[in-house]
């Protein structure tokens, strides 16, 4: 029998329910002012409670939730029925997360006097290795966009880009890829940026990550260079930037791109650049980190690059380079040969 992972399941009833329920009205309040969670976790939290209510139904009434009706054994049967369902442990783990700081967030608040997954314990998580793009590829991906847009006879639309002149959308996305490269940075990072985050005398810019951390991050010469020949092509446009509040990367609007208009127009270029069809432009962040350390960098270096507020995060990428410390060790070692 195909098993059906809970990312199909339909969850619009109880997403209805949990609308109307003051509790979990308050832990998103709490979530947004206080712990200034993004509008993704604060999603993430509200679909997980909502999977977890579908699960223990007879908690729900005209009024509410009863949240205090939760048994331990409701918690562990939730926790099984996901590893059957063929969720994987790193999701089920995540929502386990998200449901344990939605009770946690109760017992603040003196809703209730017992957490149901206080003892249920997380699955092991079999991390898989990012998959990363050698140097070649890319260089070969971030010449592609001014490539593609040079190809372009005309500006009918493509996919989810409105028509433009090709010249400007080619140097931005070209901008926009370096960016993203040179920084290290996750897609919906660099469509926040603005004007104002970019400082070409120093070469560097402001990055906003989760939870509204900031940090700085380097900008290349050929990232600040692309950046430049997109600003001027976007005044050439018309789009110049009426102060340094205005986001950085625009559409032929004006407005601010969305990172799923970037995403959409990615899988145009990795097709044009001959690369499978599984690279995104998040691979660009792993590709950043990996080459870093393949160059050298130290592991905390780079953490605070990416932004990644433990090292065991960062430590992933040093077993991409295993590879390349064995070929190493069997040159090098008295003993070996």
């Amino acid at each position: 029998m195909k098993k059906t992972p809970s990312s199909a399941i339909d969850l619009s009833a109880e997403r209805s329910i949990l609308a109307k329920d003051e509790s979990m009205t308050r832990f998103i309040t709490y979530l947004r002012t206080e712990r200034q969670a993004s509008e993704n976790t604060i999603e993430a939290y509200f679909q997980d409670v909502a999977h977890f209510l579908q699960a223990v139904s007879h908690i729900a009434d005209g009024n509410g939730c009863r949240w205090d009706a939760v048994s331990q054994e409701d918690a562990r049967h939730f926790v099984a029925e996901l590893s059957m369902q063929g969720d994987k442990s790193a999701s089920i783990n995540r929502k386990l997360s998200g449901l344990r700081s939605f009770y946690k967030f109760l017992m603040q608040e003196g809703v209730l006097q017992k957490d149901p997954f206080h003892l249920i314990s997380g699955l092991k998580n079999h991390k898989a290795l990012p998959v990363v793009l050698s140097v070649p590829d890319v260089a070969k991906l971030l010449a592609t966009p001014e490539q593609y847009w040079s190809m372009q006879e005309n500006c009918q639309k493509e996919g989810n880009l409105s028509n433009g002149n090709p010249e400007f959308l080619g140097r931005r996305d070209h901008a926009i890829l370096e960016v993203i490269y040179s920084g290290g940075l996750r897609i919906s990072e660099a469509m926040g940026l603005n004007i104002a985050d970019i400082d070409f005398k120093q070469m560097a810019f402001l990055v906003r990550g989760k939870g509204k951390k900031e940090r700085i991050c380097m900008l290349g010469t050929p990232a600040a260079d692309a950046l430049r020949n997109y600003l001027a092509s976007r005044t050439a446009e018309g789009l110049a930037p009426e102060n340094v509040d205005a986001p950085l990367f625009v559409n032929i609007k004006g407005e601010r791109l969305t990172p799923r208009t970037v995403q959409r127009a990615f899988e145009k270029y990795v097709a044009m650049a001959g690369l499978p069809a599984e690279v995104t432009p998040h691979k660009l962040r792993h590709s950043f980190a990996t080459h870093l350390l393949a160059a050298g960098a130290d592991l905390r270096t780079v953490q605070e690059m990416l932004g990644h507020a433990l090292l065991s995060t960062t430590q992933i990428y040093t077993h991409l380079e295993i590879g390349q410390l064995v070929e190493i060790y069997a040159k090098a070692h008295p003993k070996i040969n």
